[in-house]
């Protein structure tokens, strides 16, 4: 346990999309601050203070793994990232230290920083979830990436996971488990989707 009563926390990164519509392939190989994305933000993760971090991967997950230092931190690798999220969750959860809560990022969130990871560790509750939130246009918190499962959360969220919707199902029906941060003073929690959002790579 940390000093503040909570348990150490595995920052788990799904990277194993193929970035399709981007056609660029792998988001985790797209060019960010000299480096690539999946670097950046493993090491973001670390930074913002988990005590590990689990990258998985799926798309050409050879390629990544010869193209990247990731040395550092546990990889693995989805085979069947193709079917969805849920399997990259799972596998993400399954590899991480198991009396570690986990806190889930996406690769495609450039944005993301270490100060905004501190924040959400910093907030953190044992027994609860904490997500990102930022404002919607009528200034309303919209739950987003990076979210923390606490330790006694993390098998229950993994058994709920199916298809491409990861953890939502599990949140859905635990609304009243999550507190959310506001982090948009930090960071703007954008996903880089499309190629009109490559402009988030400038950063």
């Amino acid at each position: 346990m940390t000093a503040s009563g909570t348990a150490p926390t595995t920052g788990v990164l799904l990277a194993a999309g193929a970035g399709t519509r981007l056609g660029r392939g792998p988001k985790a190989l797209l060019p960010y601050r000299g480096r690539t994305l999946v670097e950046v933000l493993a090491d973001t993760l670390f930074d913002g203070g988990c005590r590990e971090v689990v990258v998985v991967l799926g798309a050409e997950a050879d390629r990544v793994r010869s193209s990247t230092e990731l040395s550092r931190y546990r990889v693995v690798a989805n085979d069947h990232w193709a079917k969805g999220m849920s399997g990259s969750f799972r596998l993400g959860i399954g590899a991480a230290e198991p009396g570690n809560s986990i806190m889930v990022a996406l690769v495609d969130q450039p944005g993301l920083t270490p100060t905004a990871v501190s924040r959400l560790l910093g907030s953190h509750r044992p027994g609860r979830v904490t997500a990102a939130a930022y404002p919607d246009g009528f200034g309303h918190l919209k739950r987003r990436h990076p979210v923390i499962f606490d330790v006694g959360l993390r098998a229950q969220a993994a058994e709920a996971a199916h298809g491409d919707t990861g953890a939502r199902s599990f949140l859905k029906a635990h609304p009243g488990l999550v507190d959310l941060v506001d982090c948009s003073d930090l960071c703007s929690g954008e996903d880089l989707d499309t190629k009109d959002q490559l402009h988030l790579l400038d950063g």
